[in-house]
């Protein structure tokens, strides 16, 4: 097994382990109660974050320049597919995207194109959930909040600001030049077919950033999905009888999702997403075993989601790999004369 594969299924199984025991430090007959006291809230969770994903396929097709855009039903059916691998897969929280992008190729768009508009809308993403974040951050100070909680929590969305300036210049000309420089290096004067499939991705880097309107339709997009996640924490706290007013859900719910972002080499972040939420549900006086029963309630929708999304991946698959093979054009034979 690869090194990265192995470190990978190494931080799953200790994030699996980190989420067992939370349960039974809460008393996981507690746990249950909470669970059971969700009640209809469920469903209605499963409703908000089917909405939710919806939501996000949708702001990734309007990425995409009219002229190489793909059907909207193709890119929320492949986005319900990234979120499923996400969820339920031994995979880092971007290792979906990368099933996405081929999901898409497969689908009959060119693979840098599909390579590049994921990459563009996992960027989009992370920039709209530092901003849903810093909204979440500036919520709590001005509520008085802990400033032990939140100067780390500052410091880590200040952290995000460069690195999320380096993954932008990354993708640009001096990106470009950089991997073809690293490339070169290595290959010494060849010129690698690889190249070529480079500088296609980067053409296709500049397609989506010249199309303005569309990037600014995408973010806006992707930073209403956000706030309508807050409805989670909300609805299930409230059929719980914790009446906690909408805007400290959204800093429970904003901040969460930063922790989660924070751990994205974690599988679904396991045990991450249930500690963040024990430490912010506590400021507004919610037990941990209400905490840790509203993390269990957000991850069903992961499964009841998730499984469908694997299966149309594997049809996706299935599709490519049995499908009837297009004969290659006959070579023509060639005439010559002697003179």
């Amino acid at each position: 097994m690869p090194p990265a594969k192995l470190a990978t299924l190494i931080v799953w199984i200790l994030g699996i382990g980190v989420l067992i025991g939370l349960i039974i430090w809460s008393d996981a007959g507690l746990v249950g109660q909470a669970i059971l006291g969700a009640g209809w809230a469920t469903a209605a969770v499963v409703g908000i974050r089917v909405s939710g994903v919806a939501g996000a396929g949708t702001g990734w097709w309007l990425l995409f320049p009219r002229d190489i855009r793909p059907p909207l039903l193709t890119c929320l059916s492949i986005r319900f597919i990234r979120e499923a691998t996400n969820s339920l897969l031994p995979l880092a929280q971007i290792g979906g995207d990368f099933i996405g992008a081929r999901c898409l190729a497969l689908r009959g768009t060119r693979g840098a194109v599909a390579a590049a508009s994921v990459i563009v809308d996992v960027l989009i993403q992370a920039a709209t959930q530092l901003v849903f974040a810093f909204v979440g951050l500036c919520l709590l100070l001005s509520r008085g909040g802990s400033e032990v909680l939140a100067l780390p929590i500052a410091i880590g969305i200040t952290a995000a600001v460069p690195a999320l300036g380096l993954f932008f210049l990354a993708q640009g000309q001096s990106g470009h030049r950089l991997i073809r420089r690293l490339l070169g290096l290595v290959a010494g004067e060849r010129e690698w077919l690889v190249f070529g499939a480079i500088a296609e991705l980067f053409a296709a880097f500049e397609r989506f950033y010249a199309n303005r309107a569309g990037l600014v339709r995408s973010f806006l997009w992707h930073l209403a999905d956000w706030f309508v996640g807050t409805l989670e924490v909300w609805i299930v706290l409230s059929s719980m009888g914790f009446a906690l007013s909408f805007e400290q859900a959204l800093i429970i719910e904003s901040l969460m999702q930063a922790v989660r972002g924070a751990a994205f080499v974690v599988p679904a972040a396991l045990g991450a997403q249930e500690g963040g939420l024990v430490v912010l549900c506590a400021i507004f006086g919610v037990p941990p075993e209400a905490a840790i029963a509203l993390s269990l309630v957000k991850r069903i929708p992961d499964v009841i989601i998730g499984v469908p999304g694997l299966l149309a991946w594997q049809a996706i698959e299935g599709w490519h790999l049995f499908k009837p093979k297009q004969p290659a054009p006959a070579m023509k034979a060639e005439k010559t004369e002697r003179r």
